[in-house]
């Protein structure tokens, strides 16, 4: 099977951006910022390290976005003859009928406030990938700090339960985060957390419907 160099370029270009693509336009934002927010919310930054964390985020993404991938890889397959042809009008057509369900998912998790609102500064009558990209982004981060601040809340109060025994026990020179950290972690073992957060992730996107309806 032999390539045009327009499509070798295009290529090579694809593949550079795949990374920055992994990022943006699958679900690996929301995972890796609730994982790091539980990571501090434990008060341990360090622990796990932050390639775990990563490792993790990526390894939840990929079963929330395995089936996309399927269904666009079968696409890509089915629209090669044209791909093949290289970036004219044939070409950027049978891309945009590939990338479809990949562009159904980034709109059921899109808040439509936030499209029209990027719709809106970029002064576009409708939405359209460039503003269905940082419309998707910013909704992730919204729903990953709301969930990273309902998953603060039970530390906090238990930071501030031994703060407050501390003080009454005139035990000023001790630090409540320290000696909080010992009975978080043991919540937190209790409680399965790790289980309990991956599952609330990837039960979010494979709902069916839209995480705010």
């Amino acid at each position: 099977m032999s390539l045009s160099p327009s499509s070798l370029i295009v290529g090579l270009l694809v593949a550079g951006l795949l990374p920055f693509a992994l990022m943006l336009l699958t679900s690996f934002v929301k995972m890796a910022v609730v994982l790091s927010l539980v990571r501090s919310a434990l008060g341990v930054p360090q622990v796990p390290p932050s390639g775990v964390v990563t490792g993790l985020a990526l390894a939840l993404s990929l079963c929330v976005m395995y089936p996309v991938a399927a269904d666009v890889g079968a696409r890509l397959q089915a629209e090669w003859p044209e791909l093949s042809r290289g970036p004219d009008a044939r070409g950027l057509a049978a891309m945009a009928r590939a990338a479809a369900p990949l562009e159904e998912f980034l709109r059921r998790h899109t808040r439509p406030e936030h499209l029209a609102r990027f719709a809106r500064l970029g002064g576009e009558e409708g939405p359209s990938w460039r503003a269905l990209v940082p419309a998707f982004v910013i909704g992730q981060l919204h729903d990953a700090f709301r969930l990273g601040f309902a998953i603060f809340l039970p530390f906090l109060v238990l930071d501030m339960l031994v703060a407050n025994i501390l003080l009454s026990l005139g035990m000023h020179m001790l630090s409540p985060a320290g000696m909080a950290l010992p009975f978080k972690l043991l919540l937190f073992v209790l409680a399965d957390g790790w289980t309990l957060v991956a599952e609330s992730l990837v039960a979010g996107f494979q709902a069916g419907g839209a995480p705010w309806s």
